[in-house]
């Protein structure tokens, strides 16, 4: 695997080089609990600002590969266990889950087609009244206990390279490879949680009475040319799945 930035990459510069350290912790190449180099060192390595490397390691504590010890610097580490969505990663939940060793999650697509959005998605990915785009319904089970129901939102343009992708139209396959796959990243997102009464269909898809209380986030992606290219509404049972955010020092 490439040690070094891919300068003509969709894949943001800290993605690219939090995965090449990753891989250096994996490999014992960065021991864990020594201490991993300076801010400076790794810009000097990689010529990346100090802003692209501060990004990078705030990413890997994030993910539990890192942590920081003031005035000590970045130590490598290994992530714990979760069972929970780390809602602050730009990977989505199957993702993060898989990272974290978890396997037994399954996908149901519900539905898969264009259509006009609702005015809160439309509004989100800044585009015309009444225009269609692509939009994908599923059902998530973790370890055969139902977990979640998502709609995913993409612009015309996205939407049809998504639509082409049969593995994530039959469940099998993760939308985020499939957007990095079409040269989307995330380069930066937006999400906000709040505590509703299930409406009626998202009670039915996720098992719960109409108006039971439940977790709703809400979550706009764009590129690192400010893209706006993936927004999505995700109905979350937290005592399936709790949501987590790792508080880095900065």
């Amino acid at each position: 695997m490439a040690n070094t930035i891919d300068r003509t990459s969709p894949v943001p510069y800290y993605e690219q080089l939090a995965a090449i350290l990753k891989r250096r912790i994996q490999s014992g190449e960065f021991p864990l609990d020594e201490r991993m180099p300076s801010e400076f060192e790794l810009g000097r390595e990689f010529g990346l600002s100090r802003a692209t490397i501060r990004q990078t390691l705030s990413t890997l504590e994030s993910e539990g590969y890192a942590r920081r010890v003031a005035r000590r610097g970045v130590f490598a580490s290994t992530p714990e266990e979760s069972s929970g969505w780390i809602v602050q990663d730009t990977e989505g939940f199957l993702e993060s889950q898989i990272r974290h060793g978890r396997t037994g999650i399954t996908t149901r697509v519900v539905d898969a087609g264009f259509a006009v959005p609702p005015a809160h998605a439309a509004e989100a990915l800044g585009i015309a009244e009444g225009a269609e785009v692509f939009a994908i319904e599923r059902v998530r089970t973790l370890d055969g206990v139902l977990a979640m129901f998502s709609t995913n939102w993409f612009p015309r343009e996205i939407g049809e390279q998504i639509a082409a992708e049969k593995d994530v139209l039959d469940g099998s396959a993760s939308v985020n490879a499939a957007l990095r796959k079409a040269g989307f990243s995330t380069s930066g997102a937006r999400r906000v949680v709040h505590a509703l009464g299930a409406p009626a269909s998202v009670a039915e898809h996720v098992g719960v009475p109409e108006g039971q209380p439940i977790l709703r986030v809400r979550s706009l992606s764009w590129d690192q040319r400010d893209t706006k290219f993936d927004y999505y509404e995700t109905w979350v049972l937290t005592d399936t799945v709790p949501l987590e955010i790792n508080v880095a020092a900065s």
